[in-house]
């Protein structure tokens, strides 16, 4: 098949710490140019898709809004499909905006879904504690995404992954994953664009999470050399990316040798 449409990763690949990564404004304008359907994929919590819009253009990025999809979007997406009406028990300390129509339950409510969001100052022992005694106990058990760990200018830091595995573990429940690396948000994705896994790229500078996964349901898989990219963990990942750059501004060259719409 062809390539006719492309997923990015943001954080990493686009921006680090929401400044523009170099080429990537550029780029971005390329693959427009070049008819390509864009699909933007986050497993950002810590801000809503409309604020991470408004980002990416003050970075110089061109998207509109309606292009973002994010994990907390796609888990609204999910608990109104299989959880209607159940109340929610949700762990983020980001907004709460692209969780329109879901039904919140607070910290010392009853609950009967326990949703675990961007990892942050809040995900201290106690509420975590909180949190695997209430999925011990029978509630049904979500993750926004699946990713350990996010970069930042500061460094790698813990993300919601890390503490699924961890409730997991105490548990011995697994969790219903929405983002990254599952499978839901790309199928989301490729469906809102209304193409083929075959005939799409997904771009990522994590390995497992981003390229990985992505390939696992059939797209073609770009890893990225900045952002998290490691190379100790792509020789332990598992598999091999599909291809791999320094960064987005190889993307529309890699494209250029490859079938396309």
């Amino acid at each position: 098949m062809t390539i006719r449409a492309v997923l990015l990763d943001i954080d990493g690949v686009l921006v680090l710490s929401w400044r523009a990564l170099p080429g990537a404004a550029e780029a971005v304008a390329t693959l427009r140019r070049a008819g390509l359907a864009l699909r933007f994929l986050t497993n950002t919590t810590s801000r809503t898709s409309a604020a991470i819009g408004d980002a990416l253009r003050d970075a110089g990025v061109d998207v509109a809004n309606d292009e973002i999809t994010t994990a907390a979007r796609a888990t609204a997406a999910h608990l109104a499909r299989h959880h209607s009406g159940q109340r929610v028990l949700l762990l983020d300390d980001g907004p709460t905006d692209d969780l329109q129509g879901i039904a919140l339950a607070g910290p010392d409510d009853e609950a009967d879904v326990v949703v675990l969001g961007g990892a942050g100052p809040s995900f201290g022992w106690a509420t975590l504690n909180d949190l695997a005694a209430r999925v011990a106990d029978g509630a049904h058990f979500v993750a926004m995404h699946g990713s350990a760990v996010w970069q930042t200018d500061d460094g790698l830091c813990l993300d919601t992954g890390a503490f699924a595995a961890a409730i997991e573990a105490a548990t011995g429940i697994a969790a219903t994953v929405i983002g990254k690396p599952a499978p839901t948000m790309f199928e989301h994705a490729l469906t809102a664009l209304g193409c083929e896994a075959g005939e799409a790229m997904m771009v990522g500078d994590d390995v497992r999470t981003d390229v990985l996964a992505a390939q696992a349901v059939g797209m073609t898989g770009v890893l990225v050399r900045t952002g998290k990219f490691r190379p100790g963990l792509l020789a332990t990942a598992g598999g091999d990316p599909d291809h791999v750059v320094d960064s987005i501004a190889d993307v529309p060259a890699l494209l250029s040798r490859l079938p396309s719409r």
